[in-house]
């Protein structure tokens, strides 16, 4: 099997890597608004903390699902307008757009599980080829800034999609209070501007960034009839498990525990901030309101963190090695989440996200900057959605395991259930030091 090797391809320029990874922005628009708003969606619909884990499953089992599958088409699919990725990017934005518009207008959870389940699909396919779209394009001295590229626009969509709840509730007046049961009306706005920016921003990098097309015509013609074939599409995409190069399997287990960590973040932070700062645990309540837009201004600060650490991590990882890197930022974020079963004053709550957001930016570049040198340039797109099991796996353990141990170990305190998320953090450290980086053989470390 040939390897990703360093292939002459063109050197892209500073702009060139920005429109072709400026669709990040609008992707992780979306995710934001999910991440942080979901749960608050799901309490004030009337579901229970203990719930909301099995609730969130939805989420994983999509990516499981979807992320291979559009991988392997993606790999097989050229058209000479479309190209190879942007097809699927384009599809999954408008899915996305969608479901951002229909998601706050739930009037029951099992309707919002729904529709968490379609915005979730949507946004995978959109996301998934984006990672591959740097392995084509870029040669492997300039992967670790397309990465780091679309981690600034993660960051950078990130905070403006958290902080949108609270701007429309404080700047704009809108009322920020459920009303018989409603989902609050900053909530609602916030997801319609966010079906529009994830459309107008993937837009703008299909409709800006090219695609090389494949060295071979001829012998990619032949691949792709013969991955029409169903039966052999479904041996290739099962069957890649056995043949994972090592360094993936590698990856794998520190991304199971660095993607536990970040579920406990994403599914426990609102209740949390609300039993330990405000100290209430009703959905309903003012306070509670009130908490979930204070999650949003935490989650823009790691997002914010994120978006300018996306600059420096490359630097650092030339100074050491991406391994080190991204070792150093795991321990931190891990520490940091941590910390906030200590923390009870609202505005100590942004220093454990800076280092969340250290966290968060090497996690979304290193992993990926240490696979892409590993793998098969025939079939990135493929691996890299099979790379996404093993973000995936860990959230769907999660959802079934951490409503158990929250109610019934933490007695219901979901802060405890972050300091879980920690160590797991600070365990996908560890595990990173045994990782094999093939950086030097592309000439980088």
């Amino acid at each position: 099997m040939d390897m990703q090797t360093n292939t002459l391809k063109p050197r892209l320029s500073f702009w060139q890597l920005w429109n072709m990874s400026f669709g990040f922005f609008g992707i992780q628009f979306g995710f934001a608004l999910q991440n942080a708003n979901t749960s608050r969606i799901f309490a004030t619909l009337g579901a229970s903390p203990d719930d909301l884990p099995t609730f969130w499953l939805a989420a994983p089992v999509t990516g499981l699902l979807v992320q291979p599958i559009i991988g392997y088409l993606s790999d097989n699919t050229w058209h000479p307008t479309w190209g190879r990725r942007r097809p699927f990017f384009f599809l999954g934005a408008v899915l996305a757009a969608i479901a951002l518009f229909l998601m706050p207008n739930s009037s029951a959870v099992w309707m919002a599980v729904l529709l968490l389940w379609m915005m979730d699909a949507a946004i995978n396919v959109s996301m998934e080829p984006f990672r591959a779209f740097v392995g084509d394009k870029l040669d492997a001295s300039q992967q670790t800034a397309g990465f780091a590229m679309q981690t600034f626009f993660i960051g950078c969509g990130a905070v403006i999609a958290s902080l949108l709840p609270m701007f429309f509730s404080d700047v704009m007046g809108v009322s920020n209070v459920p009303v018989d049961g409603a989902i609050p009306d900053s909530v609602r706005y916030s997801f319609y501007i966010g079906g529009l920016v994830f459309l107008l921003a993937v837009s703008w990098t299909v409709f800006s960034a090219d695609e090389l097309p494949p060295p071979d015509m001829a012998r990619f013609q032949a691949q792709r009839r013969h991955a029409r074939n169903f039966g052999v599409a479904l041996r290739e995409i099962v069957g890649g498990f056995a043949h994972m190069p090592k360094t993936m399997v590698q990856l794998a287990f520190v991304q199971f525990f660095t993607w536990i960590a970040l579920f406990s973040l994403w599914i426990y932070t609102g209740s949390a901030v609300a039993d330990n700062v405000y100290h209430t645990v009703d959905a309903q309540s003012a306070a509670y309101q009130e908490a979930g837009n204070w999650v949003g201004i935490m989650f823009a600060v790691y997002s914010g963190v994120s978006a300018l650490a996306a600059f420096i991590l490359p630097v650092l990882a030339r100074a050491t090695s991406r391994k080190t890197c991204h070792t150093v930022c795991l321990a931190i974020g891990g520490l940091s989440l941590a910390s906030l079963f200590f923390i009870t004053d609202k505005h100590m709550l942004m220093v454990p996200m800076i280092g969340v957001g250290i966290a968060w930016a090497s996690i979304l570049t290193m992993p990926y900057a240490i696979l892409a040198g590993a793998l098969p340039a025939s079939r990135m797109g493929y691996y890299m959605g099979l790379f996404n099991f093993f973000v995936v796996i860990p959230q769907i353990v999660s959802g079934l395991l951490l409503g158990f141990l929250t109610k019934h170990l933490f007695e219901g305190h979901t802060v405890r259930t972050l300091v879980l998320g920690g160590a797991c953090m600070l365990l996908a450290a560890v595990l990173t030091t045994f990782v094999t980086d093939n950086a030097k053989q592309a000439g980088a470390k």
